[in-house]
This record gives C-alpha cells, sequence and structure tokens, in this order.
C-alpha cells in the first residue's frame, strides 16, 4: 500500500502550517516549522508571489497530507463527491474524515493518523464484527467499531487514550472508551475538521 515516507517535518515547512502529522510531538519545541518557519530545500527563504494555481495547490497538497492520502486516491475521492448530493467541498471533507484511520484517530487511540493507520492495518479493528484492515474503509452512520487486541497492546492504548483526554472527541463519534468501542452516530460537520481549509480552491483546482 502506497505512502508518504519521507520527513513528516518537512511538508509542514512547505504547506507554512503545523499539519501534527506526529501527533502531540508537533506541539514541543523541537518543532522543525518551530525552529525554521520557512519551506525546505536550498531556495526555501526565496519568498514568491503564487497564482491562482499555485494557491490552489498548495490547499489540495496540504489537505492530502493531513490525511495521508497520495493523488489518484484524493482524486477518487473528490470523483465521488462531484457526484454526491450537497457541496462538493463539503462533501470531499467528510468522506475524508470518515475513513477508517480518521475515525480511530479521532477517538483518541492513536497519536496521528499514520498510527491510526498501522493499527488498522495490523487487523485490530472490527467494524460490526467484521476485521476490517483498510485504513481508506468509509465508516457508515450506525456502524459499530471495536478495537481488539490483547495485552501489552491493550493497556497501551488505554494509556494513550487517557494521556490523549484533553483531545475532544468529535460529535458525530460515540466513543467507549474502556471497551474499545465506538460508533458512528451522524456525518462529520464541516466545523469537525479542525483546521483552516479553503475546500472551495481545491473545487476550483480540479474543475478546470
Amino acid at each position: 500500500m502506497a505512502k508518504n515516507s519521507g520527513p513528516s517535518c518537512r511538508l509542514c515547512r512547505r504547506e507554512g502550517i503545523k499539519l501534527f502529522l506526529k501527533g502531540p510531538r508537533c506541539l514541543g519545541e523541537k518543532c522543525a516549522i518551530t525552529r525554521r518557519d520557512y519551506a525546505p530545500g536550498q531556495h526555501g527563504l526565496i519568498r514568491k508571489k503564487e497564482s491562482n494555481y499555485g494557491t490552489q495547490l498548495r490547499e489540495k497538497q496540504k489537505v492530502k497530507r493531513i490525511y495521508g492520502v497520495l493523488e489518484r486516491q484524493f482524486k477518487h475521492y473528490f470523483r465521488i463527491a462531484e457526484r454526491a448530493k450537497g457541496v462538493t467541498g463539503v462533501t470531499l471533507l467528510q468522506l475524508l474524515e470518515r475513513r477508517l484511520d480518521n475515525v480511530v484517530f479521532r477517538i483518541n487511540f492513536a497519536n496521528s493518523r499514520a498510527e491510526a493507520r498501522e493499527i488498522v492495518q495490523h487487523g485490530f479493528v472490527y467494524i460490526n464484527g467484521k476485521r476490517v484492515d483498510r485504513p481508506s474503509y468509509t465508516a457508515k452512520i450506525g456502524e459499530e467499531l471495536t478495537i481488539k487486541t490483547k495485552e501489552p497492546m491493550a493497556k497501551r492504548l488505554t494509556e494513550l487514550h487517557e494521556s490523549l483526554k484533553d483531545r475532544a472527541i468529535p460529535k458525530w463519534l460515540e466513543a467507549d472508551p474502556k471497551s474499545f468501542k465506538a460508533k458512528i452516530i451522524a456525518l462529520p460537520t464541516r466545523e469537525d475538521v479542525g483546521f483552516p481549509i479553503q475546500e472551495q480552491l481545491i473545487v476550483e483546482l480540479y474543475s478546470k
């Protein structure tokens, strides 16, 4: 399964914003974008005026990197959103939020989406009692998610969830951390994304 394997800190510096690809570690003083607030590479300090296309491209790249998807898959999500009823940009974000790895991240059983992706790929996650090891699986309203694992992994997940208790769980998810369960009770709203995303720029980019 394809994934970005390069240094994640470079991605944040390129987009000029903390994407929290390493979870809470991004809050520390060692965060690369805190120490070097400019794009990576030998020309990173040169500030160029971006065209409309460049602005749209950067917004798309930012969203791709937040959710950890590559171009082909991202474009597939956009085409689904484009055909669906409602606002295309909002529907696109809803599809990304409902990815199984993102759901595991949102219920605070992973520091980052990359860590949540590993939990799914290792076969610890079940949907309505059936094992699902595809991070791209789209969770649906009414489905119940269960994380099934043994010690010491179960203990580690409990400790991790406790350490992330200050990170709010979105209202579209109903979580029961003691039993390692969660339920999708609604569609995520635009406000649930939690990042300054201008999805209309992505729609304009793909509509050309």
